[in-house]
Order: C-alpha cells, then sequence, then structure tokens
C-alpha cells in the first residue's frame, strides 16, 4: 500500500507582498499550494507543513515576528497538518521530517513551496529522501523571479519528477 504525503515548504508572511523578502508569482503560488491542499485531501494524502524559524539576526523569519508565521490560507486549509520547524534548507536536517513521515506510514512525497532553488530542491534531493518517490509541483513553487525558479527545477530534473495538481496524488497500481 502506498501513501502520500504534500510537503508545503516555507509559505510564510515574510514571502509575500508585505513581508521582508517577497517573492515572485506569490499569490498564484498560493493558489496552486491551496488547490494541491485540494487535492491531496481529495485522495487521502497525509498533509506536512513546513516553517522556517530564524535567529535575531536574520533579516526575516525571525522568531516571533508576523513575517515567520505561516499564511493563514494555508493554516485555515489545513487546521490539523504537522508543522515542522527548520532552520536549514533541507526540511530533514536537524528536525523530526522523518519520523512524521514514518507515523504516517508515507513512501512518496509530493513537494511544493517557497524559495524552489533553496528549500524545495535541497529538501526534494536531500539524502534523506531517498526513501521516499518524490514529486514536484512546479506550478506550486516559486522563488525570487520566474527565471530563476525554471533554472532550479532543470538543475534537478535527473533526482525528482514534476506533476501538477491533477495527477500528483493519484494512487499508485
Amino acid at each position: 500500500m502506498s501513501r502520500t504525503a504534500l510537503l508545503v515548504i516555507d509559505p510564510q508572511n515574510d514571502y509575500f507582498d508585505k513581508g521582508k523578502f517577497p517573492l515572485w508569482n506569490t499569490e498564484n503560488t498560493l493558489k496552486e499550494i491551496l488547490s494541491a491542499i485540494d487535492a491531496a485531501k481529495e485522495n487521502d494524502a497525509a498533509i506536512v507543513l513546513v516553517q522556517h524559524v530564524s535567529d535575531s539576526e536574520s533579516p526575516f523569519f525571525v522568531e516571533g515576528t508576523e513575517g515567520v508565521k505561516l499564511h493563514q490560507a494555508i493554516l485555515d486549509a489545513t487546521p490539523d497538518a504537522p508543522i515542522i520547524t527548520k532552520q536549514h534548507a533541507d526540511a530533514f536536517q536537524e528536525t523530526n521530517l522523518t519520523q512524521v513521515l514514518e507515523d504516517l506510514e508515507v513512501d512518496r512525497l509530493v513537494v511544493c513551496g517557497m524559495m524552489t532553488q533553496n528549500c524545495v530542491a535541497h529538501t526534494a534531493i536531500s539524502d534523506a529522501a531517498n526513501l521516499y518517490q518524490i514529486s514536484i509541483l512546479p506550478d506550486a513553487c516559486t522563488t525570487r523571479e520566474e527565471l530563476l525558479h525554471l533554472i532550479a527545477l532543470d538543475a534537478i530534473k535527473d533526482k525528482v519528477t514534476f506533476s501538477d495538481n491533477k495527477y500528483a496524488f493519484e494512487r499508485a497500481e
């Protein structure tokens, strides 16, 4: 039996228009992430949120600020989802992500979120991710600019598969 989890990486306020480090295409990306959440729910996939928390020296994602918080629309759509707090680009590094996925009996990960070239890519190609069949939802990811987003996806295309919300959560035969 195969179970999929949607891993939503860093959809935090500092990445949106009024935040300290706004990214390209965030409103459309948010819409795509919410669509992926709906698709995951329809297919009984687990949903796991990831939140980057930095120390007070950082220019953004500082603990206790409005910017570090996950976007309210994501929280509203996933009120029961576990939240993994990280301090590194790789969501597996020094977190309990592997344990949470093991507890959820997951063997497939569908990854989306913020900073395609950084946290999304580093998590998807992490050594710890080798335990899972990895798929990325390109339309539900973003970074500082479109070209960087496309370059990052191209750089990891041989290590992961790409999908869209319509097909990402179909159960493996």
